[in-house]
């Protein structure tokens, strides 16, 4: 109770030093509340990116550990990849948990102890002799993870509803291309310190810094003020549903359904892109790159990771004028054709790049659009708790990833997989203007809520 205490004194202390009054002439930028620096949303939105950059390894840089852990203690592939399957299934799970005590209590307590287990994670796996504390290391990691990524979604779903795929693409992005600013230095520290001492260090640096980010946190307004206006563009709800209400509609489960085909793809490819290129025999080729020259498999994860960044804020911003649904025809479209050529020329390293890179700058989109189209239709009140159920389908989708082995074990072949995956991303476009579209319209109309106007429309309006 004392370091909570402290934790409390400290954060007034730094609400007190750093307050700064917003202008008048921008009052849209004080959302969450009357008038200071530290209220200010877009302040808020960068801490949100912030501590999403330093979660990101936990997942996107786990790929770079597999072969170390595997050939220092002779696990094998699949019983180090089930501590990752672990880390998906404890870091959505418990989000729609988390979310309800963020709603209600606000972020700042919770968001300090992410750091603390996210530190405690990275600390375990560096000291893991046994599968069972591997496995324990990411579990404390997915719960801390969860925690981050909820909060933040949350809250930038909550105070932009102008922009609100715009946030929530921003924020994404955090998670998405934070890894990419590391994963030549962990792998450099793997190579020359090992394994170990790569997650120590870098355990320590991410959560210490989560920790900080939670100083600066503020409670979220259910509802930003009337000046802050959606654009015509983007139906939205002028109702507030609770989460039982959601469950309740056929609008979640068609969103559920969708995201779990996508995110199937992504966490197959983001777990399973090093053994894919050492398989193909791309992984330690050398390639040139604007002069320079990288191991295929390093520059592959620098170029996934970007543009899976990347990818949330274009798309999302796209889809706050051209629509949720027709923005993810587009990008599932582009990660189906990359599927497909990364099943047809992954043995060549610079079009393993490329298509890899495809993959990664479509899929990576569910986290911005998803979210955003969940608080359109179901209000935002409750939408830090709202997105988290619907971020749960990214846990059910852990469970199909290790069927795809299954199918490369049965095979021996990753093609069909591939093609599987490529055919999943066919369906949710297809399904995105066909079903998702005119569902959510006769929806909004029938709240009396006009329905969104064209693209052509909204730009004569």
């Amino acid at each position: 109770m004392r370091k909570l205490a402290l934790l409390r004194a400290l954060s007034k202390g730094f609400t007190g030093t750093y307050r700064y009054k917003c202008e008048k002439k921008i009052p849209q930028g004080c959302l969450v509340g009357q008038g200071d620096y530290l209220n200010n949303r877009w302040f808020q939105l960068g801490l949100g990116v912030l501590a999403m950059v330093m979660v990101a390894n936990l997942q996107y840089g786990w790929t770079l550990f597999v072969n170390p852990l595997s050939s220092a203690h002779g696990w094998t592939k699949t019983q180090v990849q089930f501590a990752f399957t672990l880390f998906v299934l404890f870091q959505v799970w418990l989000v729609p948990v988390t979310g309800y005590l963020v709603d209600r209590y606000g972020p700042r307590i919770f968001v300090a102890i992410a750091g603390v287990l996210v530190a405690a994670s990275w600390l375990t796996y560096s000291r893991a002799e046994t599968l069972p504390v591997l496995y324990l290391g990411a579990v404390l990691g997915g719960v801390g993870a969860g925690i981050v990524y909820g909060t933040m979604i949350g809250a930038a779903v909550k105070n932009f509803p102008d922009r609100r795929g715009m946030a929530a693409g921003l924020t994404a992005a955090g998670f998405g291309g934070g890894a990419a600013l590391t994963v030549i230095p962990i792998s450099h520290m793997i190579k020359t310190g090992g394994y170990a001492e790569a997650f120590q260090t870098f355990g320590l640096i991410q959560g210490i810094a989560i920790v900080v980010v939670a100083l600066f946190m503020q409670n979220v307004r259910a509802h930003p003020p009337e000046s802050v206006k959606p654009p015509r563009a983007i139906g939205q709800t002028r109702f507030d549903r609770t989460p039982l209400e959601m469950l309740s509609t056929p609008n979640f489960y068609l969103l559920y359904v969708m995201f779990v085909l996508i995110a199937t793809g992504l966490l197959f490819m983001t777990a399973q892109l090093g053994p894919l290129a050492a398989d193909y025999g791309v992984a330690k080729l050398p390639v040139s790159f604007f002069g320079a020259t990288f191991i295929v498999l390093e520059l592959a994860l620098i170029v996934d990771n970007v543009l899976n960044g990347a990818s949330r804020i274009v798309f999302g911003y796209i889809s706050d004028f051209l629509g949720r649904e027709r923005t993810m025809f587009a990008a599932f479209s582009i990660e189906a054709a990359g599927l497909l050529g990364l099943a047809a020329f992954a043995a060549n390293p610079v079009l393993f790049i490329v298509f890899a890179g495809m993959t990664f700058v479509a899929s990576g989109e569910i986290y911005s659009l998803f979210p955003a189209a969940c608080t359109d239709l179901f209000g935002t009140k409750y939408a830090t708790t709202n997105a988290g159920l619907l971020y749960t389908a990214k846990g059910t989708a852990a469970f199909v990833v290790p069927l795809a082995s299954s199918i490369y074990r049965a095979s021996g072949s990753w093609t069909n997989v591939l093609v599987v995956l490529a055919a999943f991303n066919v369906i949710v476009a297809v399904a995105a203007l066909l079903l998702l579209k005119p569902l959510r319209e006769r929806t909004l109309a029938a709240e009396n809520v006009t329905p969104p106007l064209t693209a052509p429309q909204a730009a004569q309006s």
